[in-house]
């Protein structure tokens, strides 16, 4: 059992005890308005990896959800579940095939992907934001109309060398946003849980989305002051394997041209790009692991992943 410090009346507390309370105060003086900074603004978050899947990091990023939002800052949550539908194709004895990184999709794993990402998972996620005291509201993309989207085009190289065309089956890309719906959420103080679940602008089919890429059109189309891609890992490293704190998209460009940057950090540095391009303030590629990466995020100087764009 915990030991509780009685103290006579009057007695002046241990010094131990003052110094930590000081400490708080002053961490508290300097970090809140910091924080308050953003009430008003608009944060995008794509919500995945290591944070979805530890039961401890889950639950800090819920709390650091309802937190801003209780600052007055919007929060909209786009989240991933690639693990959870591999795991439920496993269940139905269906045989997953990726292209390139992608998930080739057909109509009966679109079915599971629907199942999966606009049920279980936006559900647990709505669920346990509501339980930490937040109002979420879980939405698809393409049940609610928000996430227009188009057949990706993959070209790829075959056995023999040659680029070939790849068919991913109902893999899509946001062709456009319908932004109203988050505006109106958002007035009334709720916090948007969306799965990237995309509907063709021309079939009406529904499309598997890469929530990396959803995240980046909806903030986007927010005008979003940050858009945040939690990842399992540091950030951006250089050619010494050091986390470079703040890039520019000349950077990235850059970065990417001298082979510095590589592999699955490519795609993930051309949304963030994008996302500046198209208006959000900063982009930030955001270690996930890190415990309360959210708000840590928002704090000048902490330096928990890899700034993309103007901080200022």
């Amino acid at each position: 059992p915990r030991a509780v410090v009685r103290l006579a009346v009057g007695a002046a507390p241990p010094q131990a005890a003052a110094a930590d309370v000081a400490a708080l105060a002053t961490s508290l003086a300097q970090r809140v308005p910091q924080l308050l900074a953003f009430a008003g603004q608009t944060l995008v978050v794509k919500y995945g990896g290591h944070a979805m899947t530890d039961d401890v990091l889950a639950q800090s990023f819920y709390e650091d959800v309802v937190l801003l939002r209780q600052l007055g800052v919007n929060v909209v949550i786009v989240h991933g579940g690639g693990p959870q539908i591999s795991g439920m194709l496993k269940e139905l004895g269906v045989v997953a095939e990726f292209i390139d990184g992608r998930r080739v999709t057909d109509a009966k794993t679109m079915e599971v992907v629907e199942m999966v990402l606009g049920g279980l998972v936006n559900n647990k996620l709505v669920n346990a934001i509501s339980r930490a005291g937040g109002k979420a509201i879980g939405l698809t993309g393409h049940a609610s109309g928000i996430i227009g989207a188009t057949r990706i085009d993959l070209w790829t190289t075959d056995a023999s060398g040659q680029r070939v065309k790849a068919d991913l089956g109902l893999v899509g890309e946001p062709t456009h946003i319908r932004p109203q719906l988050l505006h109106d959420l958002l007035a009334v103080g709720a916090i948007p849980v969306i799965a990237p679940i995309g509907v063709g602008v021309i079939d009406g089919q529904s499309y598997n989305i890469n929530a990396d890429t959803a995240a980046g059109a909806v903030a986007a189309a927010l005008g979003a002051s940050r858009l945040l891609l939690l990842t399992d890992i540091v950030g951006v490293l250089d050619k010494n394997k050091q986390l470079i704190q703040a890039v520019s998209t000349e950077d990235v460009t850059r970065l990417i041209s001298d082979g510095t940057i590589t592999g699955g950090m490519i795609p993930k540095l051309e949304t963030a790009c994008d996302a500046v391009t198209g208006g959000v303030r900063a982009s930030v590629i955001l270690d996930g692991r890190v415990d309360h990466a959210l708000l840590l995020s928002l704090l000048p100087g902490v330096g928990v992943g890899t700034v993309v764009g103007n901080m200022h």
